[in-house]
């Protein structure tokens, strides 16, 4: 049978979810295609979302219009607001979730979304003509026809799970791998490599010693102050019961065990040749590069609010199954542990990112696009983030529409997806607050200001979510012109200044000057000055939070937003398919390779290019002057 659509999307993972919801939301017929409907957005490694810039990343695609942030907040089970120590600019939101009813709240969204269509089935082979695509066919003989086909294959694209000397295909524990799909796709020219990765041990609760464990709450009850969700939507209480965490540490006795087993490690005995992510390393990784520690810190997640089973964080092993257990029984609190299903490597397929376009589509192939771990990236975040661009662009296509490409100075999503076309990768890739240069512009908080408004636009975001964003727009608005025209008397003040920690006023000031010290917030001011009190009954936490931040560090985001608006224009020189590189001698070789091979879009493109060296910019700037 044949069946047509306008957007094909491959694989059900975070990505392929995204992808498939941005598509359909923007009118175009999408189908999604996955080999198993109940493990779709499954977690196949820790019960979480968010994170150092991981949470960063969730809030922008939900302020775009994407699902993460509310399926996450459906299904937390503990929710932490990470370096709060640090500046604004570090804070990220993180959430521990239920795996199984995170599955579910998928499907029920995507089964209810219109113009989007579910098919379980495997993808065997893309259909191309004239460097065109032309659809997917599946296993059972289907042909799906489309001008666009989104490839969100995750993990499972020749996959091979090692556990010790025992090898066995699999796009994760107990699914299947996609074997000739990803050849379907390089035999057209696409670059394919290798990489790896890993998932630790999962434990049986009822074996742990929790007396011995260290307790980790998160940062909300039902009853809690903070707001607490992922979502510009969502309420600000969690909806599920809170569980703890637990925190632990591996033991000499244990590194022992470990230790001797390492020639067994697929790692280190030539088993494994692909590359792992440097961030995430295995237990084993750990002892050979600190051989001096006598401990690791583990942390004991749960899995769900009615099941037994703990993700042991910190303990990614591919060691022999009897190896894992013997070594986590040397842990004190781990002395009787039972476990549900070993740790393992896998290895799987992978594209070459620098052969796409910012917009996630190929340069090779016409309506090709790639999205998630096969883009070489690790993280359900990032995955996440490159579907929703994907799919939204792929429709896109689909209605002759400009594309959709999101800056580096706009957002985390942009920094990433430039990263990926411009510099590639020689691992997989996970996303850091440090990888960002405007980390100031992009907060947390701020997610909505930066991009509801032009997703709203483009037809993404729903209306609900653009007036969500104006109202709160307004309240900051009001709450700023509030603490600049409120004067504030110092002999009405100085008491309380001084039980604050901070030096007395010598006059008075307004509110404004006052919340430039880091000492003071709207907060601790509010029970002193009556007006605030009242004027802060009326906002919402996150309107008094993000007003602040704008206060205390308006020179930084004054100079940031300075440097990002020099940078842009840039950003606006555009250089693809001006210039033969390799006619060019006053480029360095380097750099002549570099840009033939990468063949940026514009000259800011061309600056980020590793190997291109600023001598190089300029030069090619004279040249676009000519």
């Amino acid at each position: 049978m044949e069946f047509r659509y306008d957007v094909i999307v491959v694989g059900a993972g975070h990505a392929g979810c995204e992808a498939a919801a941005a598509a359909a939301r923007m009118g175009a017929e999408t189908v999604l295609i996955t080999m198993d409907m109940n493990k779709i957005a499954q977690m196949s490694c820790n019960p979480a979302v968010g994170g150092i810039a991981k949470g960063q990343i969730v809030r922008e695609i939900d302020a775009l219009g994407g699902w993460m942030g509310r399926v996450t907040d459906d299904c937390a089970i503990q929710f932490r607001m990470l370096n709060r120590s640090k500046g604004p600019a570090m804070w990220s939101p993180r959430a521990q979730c239920d795996r199984g009813k995170y599955i579910w709240r998928w499907r029920e969204i995507l089964e209810n979304l219109p113009h989007l269509h579910i098919w379980q089935d495997q993808a065997m082979e893309l259909l191309v003509d004239a460097a065109a695509v032309r659809g997917v066919r599946t296993l059972m003989g289907c042909d799906f026809l489309a001008p666009t086909v989104v490839v969100c294959a995750g993990t499972f694209l020749n996959g091979l799970m090692h556990i010790g000397g025992v090898k066995i295909a699999g796009g994760r524990v107990a699914e299947p791998a996609s074997t000739g799909f990803g050849e379907s796709i390089a035999r057209h020219g696409i670059r394919i490599g290798r990489m790896k990765t890993g998932t630790p041990v999962r434990i049986d609760g009822r074996t742990v010693h929790f007396d011995d464990l260290t307790r980790q709450d998160g940062e909300n009850t039902q009853d809690a102050a903070v707001r607490s969700t992922f979502s510009f939507l969502s309420s600000d209480r969690p909806t599920l019961p809170q569980l703890p965490c637990w925190t632990l540490f591996s033991t000499p006795e244990c590194h022992e065990v470990l230790r001797a087993g390492l020639p067994y490690s697929p790692l280190y005995n030539g088993q494994i040749q692909s590359i792992g992510p440097r961030y995430c390393p295995s237990i084993e990784t750990k002892l050979v590069t600190f051989p001096e520690r006598e401990q690791h810190q583990l942390f004991l997640e749960p899995e769900g609010t009615n099941t037994q089973e703990y993700y042991l964080n910190g303990f990614s092993s591919s060691l022999p199954l009897d190896v894992q257990i013997r070594a986590l029984r040397k842990i004190p609190a781990l002395r009787d542990v039972e476990v549900y299903r070993p740790g393992y490597a896998i290895e799987y397929d992978y594209f070459d990112p620098t052969q796409l376009r910012h917009t996630l589509e190929s340069k090779v192939v016409d309506g090709l696009f790639l999205a998630g771990q096969v883009n070489g990236t690790t993280g359900y975040e990032e995955a996440a983030g490159q579907g929703l661009v994907a799919g939204v662009n792929a429709a896109l296509k689909c209605s002759h529409s400009s594309p959709f490409v999101m800056r580096r100075d706009e957002s985390y999503i942009g920094v990433l997806i430039d990263d990926l076309v411009t510099k590639g990768v020689d691992e997989p890739y996970r996303m850091f607050t440090s990888r960002a240069e405007y980390r100031i512009l992009l907060r947390q908080d701020n997610a909505d200001e930066r991009l509801t408004e032009r997703s709203y636009e483009m037809g993404l975001a729903t209306r609900e979510r653009y007036d969500t964003w104006c109202r709160k727009r307004d309240d900051i608005a009001a709450l700023l012109d509030f603490a600049s025209k409120y004067s504030i008397k110092a002999d009405k003040i100085n008491d309380a200044l001084t039980s604050l920690g901070t030096a007395p006023l010598e006059r008075g000031c307004r509110l404004v000057d006052l919340l430039g010290r880091p000492e003071l917030t709207f907060a601790n001011l509010a029970p002193h000055l009556p007006a605030l009190r009242e004027k802060l009954g009326d906002c919402d936490p996150s309107v008094a939070e993000e007003a602040e931040i704008t206060i205390k560090y308006s020179g930084y985001i004054k100079r940031e937003r300075e440097y990002a608006d020099k940078i842009l224009r840039l950003e606006n020189i555009r250089i693809k398919g001006k210039l033969d590189y390799n006619s060019i001698e006053s480029l360095s070789t380097e750099a002549r390779q570099k840009l033939t091979r990468i063949d940026p879009e514009t000259l800011a493109q061309a600056s980020r290019i590793p190997g291109v060296s600023p001598s190089d910019v300029n030069v090619l700037l004279l040249l676009m002057r000519r």
